[in-house]
């Protein structure tokens, strides 16, 4: 996939549910991983075309764990024309050793979530970009459906009233296949993220099912997609929760 292509899907999600008004700056989470930085990149590149004229910034929250190391996507970001912040945390800490959570991911995304829309309004942004993509967007909806018995993902748009920031998902259109192949074909600064719980997740299980069924349905991830955008659950309106 080029930038080109890239510019052109995350600008179809933006445009085709407002994600982004005149002027607005918008604080990209960036986690190290291929889809946050494949996200700041066609960022910082659609924000020099667009209409509404955004600026863009950056944001990694350091979980605190061992070896973690930003100074690769700082330089890459700094040739982008992209601010970028490092805010140190004990999030990992508190997961995994104070709390001991059995399912940390919610947690950690919880809290890190927080620290990202407190920086985000400090840097004087009122969006913050998520990486999530459409496999994400199908992944959620069926752990939402195979967990907790309901019809429910997370949205395009959502508005955080605590805090004021509005969170928004570009990607939505981006399939991961697409991004690995950019991030393979476009060299980035990927950093590992040293989370313990990497791959051993509920999340993981679904994606393997889904991988699974793939095999003699190969368009049952589209067809998912089209089902829930048919829907209307990306329509609704939802403040303050977001299950991703």
């Amino acid at each position: 996939m080029t930038i080109q292509k890239l510019m052109s899907i995350t600008r179809k999600g933006i445009d085709d549910f407002a994600m982004i008004e005149a002027g607005d700056s918008v604080a990209v989470g960036v986690s190290g991983g291929k889809d946050s930085l494949a996200l700041v990149t066609a960022l910082a590149h659609l924000s020099k075309f667009h209409p509404t004229g955004f600026r863009v910034k950056a944001i990694t929250v350091d979980l605190g764990f061992e070896g973690a190391s930003y100074s690769p996507i700082a330089d890459y970001l700094a040739n982008l024309g992209v601010e970028y912040r490092v805010v140190k945390t004990e999030i990992g800490k508190i997961v995994f050793d104070v709390r001991k959570e059995n399912n940390p991911c919610s947690l950690c995304a919880k809290m890190k979530r927080g620290v990202l829309c407190d920086t985000a309004r400090e840097m004087g942004c009122g969006l913050l970009a998520l990486a999530h993509h459409r496999d994400d967007l199908i992944d959620t909806f069926l752990l939402n459906l195979f967990y907790a018995g309901r019809m429910d993902t997370f949205l395009p748009v959502t508005q955080m009233n605590k805090s004021g920031i509005t969170v928004i998902r570009p990607f939505l259109y981006a399939e991961e296949k697409d991004l690995v192949y950019f991030a393979n074909k476009n060299p980035m600064p990927v950093c590992p993220s040293g989370c313990p719980a990497d791959k051993n997740t509920a999340r993981e299980d679904v994606k393997g099912l889904i991988r699974t069924l793939a095999r003699e349905n190969p368009d049952i991830k589209a067809k998912v997609f089209g089902a829930i955008l048919r829907s209307g659950l990306l329509h609704r309106k939802e403040n303050d929760t977001i299950r991703s």
